[in-house]
């Protein structure tokens, strides 16, 4: 059976210590640990063995492991055009000031690979960002020459921070994301071919960013079957009713007046037992975890419900062929 971690990224307002205790008392399997808050310090665990001790020791004592990181705010800081959101993700120091904010998210990502290590972590998951995610409606009219700019220049800044994780042993897995490089099909197995389709880079695969595009996720695990490095389990749920669209109207996550909004895992449009079939068929057996955002649902409540019922579709393949395997 696949291990059912939790994402702590949606926890990061608690210490790590507490978010052990409850994960482990509610039965998690282990925990996909973000970067920020007090839950990952990527510089102290990429230089300080008694750093990354500690975390072990507080993992192994609420009996949980960590498959991967999620270092998804400083990966935005990489790649984006920069705005004052992203100073939300970086230190004080470097705030408003886009070239070393920026040189400060490559370091970020490149000390999150030997963090990784340390951790004995194989996998992190995380953003790239898009200096050309503005460019996708395509008016004012946009070119392909700037299409194809935008996929150079994120392969430019990224060589480097990939590098750094083949060093360590560790890949790379962009979750396919609005406001990324990537963010459905077409635009993924573009970003590989950019790559020469270097083996650090793969996904994250979290199907709730596909369903309200119009995706049927499965078919991505179908398309991407070596790239699946990672799988996010979280649920989202379409509700056109002729007066919101997918866009979001410039409403918040959670008012339900909005086209679409996540949900705890079963509560919304996603087909995860065609998605455990393919991850069966490419012999994924890495964790699914639960990146739990649900504005309508207390997050203890739906924590604790999301691991019942990802296992209860957490079946494992048939080990035999009904049609051929039986005997007169």
């Amino acid at each position: 059976m696949k291990p059912v971690t939790l994402f702590t990224g949606q926890w990061a307002d608690l210490p790590f210590e507490e978010i052990c205790k409850k994960a482990g008392a509610w039965g998690y399997d282990g925990l996909e640990i973000a970067c920020w808050g007090d839950h990952m310090d990527v510089r102290a665990a990429a230089t300080n063995p008694a750093y990354v001790k500690k975390k072990k020791i507080i993992l192994k004592k609420h009996n949980l492991r960590c498959w991967a990181l999620g270092a998804h705010l400083a990966g935005q800081c990489v790649g984006d055009a920069y705005d004052e959101r992203l100073d939300g993700f970086a230190p004080a120091e470097v705030k408003g000031k886009p070239e070393e904010l920026r040189k400060w998210a490559i370091e970020e990502m490149k000390m999150t690979a030997r963090a990784a290590k340390a951790m004995d972590c194989s996998v992190v998951n995380g953003f790239m960002g898009s200096p050309i995610w503005k460019f996708w409606y395509s008016f004012p009219p946009t070119t392909e020459e700037m299409i194809e700019a935008g996929f150079n220049t994120i392969k430019k800044l990224w060589t480097p921070i990939l590098n750094e994780f083949d060093k360590c042993g560790v890949k790379f897995a962009l979750e396919v994301h609005p406001t990324e490089i990537a963010f459905d099909l077409y635009t993924a197995e573009r970003l590989l071919k950019k790559f020469n389709r270097r083996p650090a880079l793969g996904f994250n695969f979290d199907p709730s960013h596909l369903v309200w595009q119009g995706l049927e996720p499965h078919f991505f695990v179908r398309e991407f079957a070596d790239r699946i490095y990672h799988v996010h389990m979280k649920d989202v749920a379409v509700t056109l009713d002729g007066r919101a669209g997918i866009l979001g109207s410039y409403l918040p996550f959670g008012d339900l007046r909005r086209g679409w909004n996540f949900r705890s895992p079963g509560h919304g449009d996603v087909n995860f037992e065609e998605i455990i079939r393919e991850l069966n068929a490419i012999k994924y057996e890495g964790p699914l975890s639960v990146e739990w955002e649900d504005n309508g649902m207390d997050r203890e409540f739906g924590v604790q419900e999301a691991l019942e019922f990802v296992r209860s579709i957490n079946f494992s393949p048939s080990a035999v062929a009904f049609d051929k395997d039986m005997k007169k």
